[in-house]
């Protein structure tokens, strides 16, 4: 009886040491990058200032995630936030890892105000300051560099 005791002890512990070591599993997701959707103009005094490429956010979702998760934008690309109607406009840096400058334009395409400097991954609230319809997220800096004031205007298509 015995013997039969100590098979039962040894056999799911020589069974458990053969076991596969548990692998471990990290889930690869692929990096968002820039996808062209059109062009746009930044104006000054009626004179074109700067030409930029630009990804198009016009649909929930893409007004939700917008620029989070990437890595890098270019330095004359951008994302346009595009609504149906003006209004009070609120962002956020969330999931976003790059640090960006946000310009608020009218129902007329016109700057009413902008926000330099935005820091990744703080979730604190970035509002408009005035109705807006379109938003413009560029890298930080380029507020400053391009000498964007309120009052210019823009013009986009897309392609």
């Amino acid at each position: 009886m015995k013997k039969h005791w100590l098979y039962f002890l040894l056999i799911p512990g020589l069974l458990i040491s053969c076991a596969d070591e548990p692998k471990e599993s990290s889930i690869e997701t692929p990096e968002i990058t820039f996808e062209r959707e059109g062009e746009m103009e930044l104006l000054k005094e009626g004179e074109v200032i700067k030409t930029l490429e630009i990804e198009i956010a016009d649909t929930p979702y893409e007004w939700e995630t917008g620029l989070m998760y990437r890595e890098s934008l270019g330095e004359e690309q951008g994302m346009l936030f595009v609504y149906s109607q003006e209004g009070q406009r609120n962002f956020y840096m969330k999931n976003t890892y790059i640090p960006l400058d946000l310009i608020f334009y009218n129902k007329d395409s016109i700057v009413v105000s902008f926000y330099e400097n935005a820091e990744p991954l703080d979730e604190t609230s970035i509002p408009s300051n005035a109705p807006a319809q379109f938003i413009l997220e560029v890298n930080a800096g380029k507020v400053e560099e391009w000498n964007i004031e309120t009052g210019d205007k823009m013009r986009f298509w897309k392609d």
